[in-house]
C-alpha cells in the first residue's frame, strides 16, 4: 500500500519537488495527499497544482512566525481525515506543537541545512560560516516540540570550500538535501 504523505512548505518547494521526482522514479512508494504553506506565494504550492495534488494555504491568523494552536488542531484533523501516514516539513519555517505532534507521533519530519545539533534555527548555513566550520551538511529529524531537536534520521556532509560564501555553501547543501530527503522517508517508513 502506497504512503500518504502531507507536505507543508513555506518558500519554493525544492525539497517537495524532490518528493515528487522519487515518486515518480520508483525510490519510493507514496503519493503525496496535500501540500499546505503558511505563505500564498509560495512557489511550492505551484508545484503541486502542476502535479495535480491539492494545495491549500493555512491562514496563520497574521502571525508572522507563530503557528496557532487551533490552526494546528484544525489541521491535525484535515490531516487524520485524510488518512496521511506521514508529514514532511519541507522549507517550513513555524514550530510545530501539541496537537499537531500527537496526531502524528513520530511521523513528522523536518530537513535542516546543518549537520544538527549543530545550527538550529534559521539560515543555518551562514552560521556555519560565520562558525568558522569545516563541515557542513544537512540533517532530516524526526520533529518534536523543540527548534531543530528531534531524533536524526540521517544526515549528509558538504565540505566547507575556503571560497565559500553563504550562496554557494547553501547551493550545495541543497543539492545533498534534495538526495536525503527521499532517503530519510524510506528509513522512516521502515520504523513505522
Amino acid at each position: 500500500m502506497s504512503l500518504r504523505i502531507a507536505v507543508l512548505g513555506s518558500g519554493s518547494g525544492s525539497n517537495c519537488q524532490s518528493i515528487f521526482n522519487a515518486i515518480d522514479d520508483g525510490r519510493l512508494d507514496a503519493e503525496v495527499v496535500i501540500v499546505l504553506s503558511d505563505n500564498p506565494d509560495a512557489y511550492i504550492l505551484e508545484r503541486a497544482r502542476q502535479r495535480g495534488v491539492r494545495a491549500e494555504v493555512m491562514d496563520c491568523q497574521g502571525y508572522k512566525n507563530k503557528f496557532p494552536l487551533e490552526v494546528q488542531e484544525a489541521l491535525a484533523a484535515q490531516l487524520t481525515e485524510l488518512k496521511v501516514d506521514l508529514v514532511c516539513l519541507a522549507g517550513f519555517m513555524r514550530l510545530v506543537k501539541e496537537p499537531l505532534l500527537a496526531a502524528f507521533p513520530r511521523r513528522i519530519l523536518n530537513i535542516h541545512p546543518a549537520l544538527l545539533p549543530a545550527f538550529p534555527g534559521v539560515e543555518a548555513w551562514k552560521q556555519a560560516l560565520e562558525a568558522g566550520a569545516t563541515q557542513a551538511g544537512c540533517t532530516v529529524h524526526y520533529v518534536d516540540a523543540g527548534m531543530d531537536t528531534g531524533e536524526i534520521i540521517m544526515q549528509a556532509y558538504v565540505p566547507v570550500l575556503p571560497d565559500d560564501t553563504a550562496a554557494t555553501l547553501h547551493a550545495r547543501i541543497q543539492v545533498q538535501e534534495h538526495i536525503l530527503y527521499p532517503a530519510a522517508i524510506l528509513s522512516a517508513i521502515s520504523r513505522l
